[in-house]
């Protein structure tokens, strides 16, 4: 019977610390902090984008530049993430591309949204997102992606490359989609 059968101690695995029962949550690098602060409603909002933008990375095709593309900035989330969950005071153990957001990254957004908008006619009206599920995906993630960045600007370092991250992610996420319609359909017919 399924239900008769239990793990041995050696294979059980706990997916549980029980350390945030009472309403806080570590830090990277140390600390603890309430769940609903600052630093875990940015880094969480953050994360819900990341999960929205692997839902439509599951929806292109392995190995396609859709793909490839996905991957890197969910991976560059991560990164973001770390660095909204350090401490001010632990903010010099943050390692550039690692868990520091750096120029490098803001710039890689900022070519890749030129590039991907040479692809498609720029709509000269309001798109209403849903061409396609992939580009609505893309426009989820880019509402999420604006509000991580509302949510991060009281937390984020003043000398921070975070908020121009998310701002330049943002509409580099509204170029993808654009592309992944192949034009745009304005939110009013003539």
């Amino acid at each position: 019977m399924l239900g008769s059968q239990r793990p041995t101690k050696e294979a059980a695995v706990s997916f549980y610390t029980r350390k945030g029962d009472d309403g806080t949550t570590g830090l990277y690098f140390g600390g603890r902090v309430k769940k609903d602060g600052d630093a875990p409603e940015a880094y969480g909002t953050v994360d819900e984008a990341q999960a929205f933008l692997g839902l439509a990375r599951a929806e292109a095709e392995r190995g396609s530049e859709l793909d490839e593309l996905l991957l890197q900035i969910e991976r560059d989330l991560y990164v973001l993430m770390a660095e909204l969950a350090t401490l001010p005071d632990n903010r010099h153990k943050l390692q550039a591309d690692a868990t520091l957001v750096t120029p490098r990254m803001l710039a890689f957004v900022e070519a890749k949204t030129d590039e991907l908008s040479t692809r498609f006619t720029m709509p000269n009206e309001f798109v209403l997102p849903g061409q396609n599920r992939v580009s609505a995906l893309l426009e989820v993630s880019r509402t999420v992606v604006r509000r991580a960045e509302r949510r991060s600007i009281g937390v984020a370092a003043p000398d921070s490359s975070v908020i121009p991250y998310l701002n330049r992610l943002s509409s580099l996420l509204w170029a993808m989609a654009r592309w992944q319609e192949g034009g745009a359909v304005p939110a009013k017919e003539s």
